[in-house]
């Protein structure tokens, strides 16, 4: 190994190190200090500690010699969502992500260098997989719907061409200010609609934004959705509450006030009302417009999203109506510009109303 390639090594594990010791660390707060779990923060604690003796195995000077924060391109390049955590989940989520690829950096690395600090550190990486787990799902229940009462715009989206083409559009719309995503396509076959939703649900969960599936419960589950969404004639809401279990979301499409009560009746967690006006995605033999808006406006609690041709041409209807939710498609996906579509669309929805 050249003087030069031992250095930029030296460099990817001093920081990768600091990254894997912080993320270990925030984890540890919240497990100590929110939960009161003495068990959880002292295996966090213990998998810090190790961490820290396996790469102390490196010679320190060496390692900081090789440290060039100022030089370093990366600290000069971020994401709009690296300023924001939409929730505490969201704030754990990330941690515990940023640990595990840090941990394997090292692990990675290392093995050029030194092989037992590799062993060392492949197991502190399956410690850390088992105990974030467990601190993700310790979390408040209810997070999902603090989310979903904070979210005013739902973005639906097909399976795309590819994987990556997929994760790129995913990514770049909970980054542009997307709250809630839903795959819906009818041509894509069961495996790629299973794959698309994992790839979706985990963007989701870095992004702290909610990932639903139209219609398939059982692949949202398989896939560690958010929730689901059903029409009328699709999986009934209990059915799907018992496929999916009590945290996770379950949306209703709604054509009437009478189904809008019925829904919350049957424990739908929010509903989506339409179709409002014709759209470029269906078409419809009736469109329910702002009349039905403000029926639901007037009289549901529950979050309630205006969905059908829902664009900034007509968007001042919904918000006339009452309504400040509104789930759409083509109004992102058409635009020159998406993100700044995004953007514009929730400027001008602005807070949802929680009643």
């Amino acid at each position: 190994m050249t003087e030069k390639t031992l250095r930029a090594t030296y460099r990817i594990l001093d920081a990768s190190s600091n990254r894997a010791l912080e993320g270990l660390r925030t984890m540890e707060e919240w497990a100590r200090f929110a939960n009161d779990d003495h068990e959880m923060s002292a295996e966090l604690k213990s998998i810090r500690h190790c961490v820290a003796n396996a790469v102390g195995r490196l010679p320190r000077s060496t390692m900081l010699a090789a440290r060039d924060t100022p030089g370093d391109v990366g600290t000069e390049i971020t994401v709009p969502t690296e300023m924001m955590r939409s929730s505490v989940a969201s704030v754990v989520a990330a941690a515990a992500a940023r640990t595990a690829q840090s941990l394997r950096v090292i692990e990675e690395y290392g093995k050029t260098i030194d092989g037992q600090l590799a062993s060392e550190i492949e197991r502190a990486r399956y410690r850390t997989y088992t105990v974030a787990a467990l601190l993700e799902l310790s979390l408040p229940a209810d997070d999902r719907q603090r989310r979903l009462a904070a979210s005013s715009l739902y973005v639906l989206v097909d399976a795309g061409v590819d994987e990556a083409a997929f994760s790129e559009s995913v990514r770049g719309l909970y980054q542009s200010g997307v709250d809630v995503l839903q795959l819906r396509d009818r041509s894509a076959s069961d495996r790629t609609l299973l794959q698309r939703s994992a790839v979706a649900a985990l963007i989701a969960r870095q992004c702290g934004g909610l990932f639903i599936v139209n219609d398939r419960a059982d692949l949202a589950f398989a896939s560690d959705a958010d929730g689901v969404h059903v029409g009328q004639e699709e999986l009934p809401v209990a059915d799907a509450r018992r496929i999916l279990g009590p945290d996770k979301l379950i949306g209703l499409s709604t054509h009437s006030i009478d189904q809008a009560r019925d829904a919350v009746a049957d424990g739908a967690d929010y509903i989506g009302c339409g179709p409002v006006f014709a759209g470029r995605t269906k078409t419809f033999d009736r469109y329910v417009g702002p009349a039905f808006l403000q029926q639901v406006s007037a009289e549901i609690e529950l979050p309630a999203f205006a969905i059908g041709g829902i664009d900034l041409t007509n968007l001042d209807q919904v918000t006339g109506a009452g309504i400040h939710r509104v789930a759409v498609t083509g109004a992102v996906r058409d635009a020159d510009d998406p993100a700044e579509a995004v953007a514009e669309l929730k400027r001008r929805l602005g807070k949802p109303v929680t009643k």
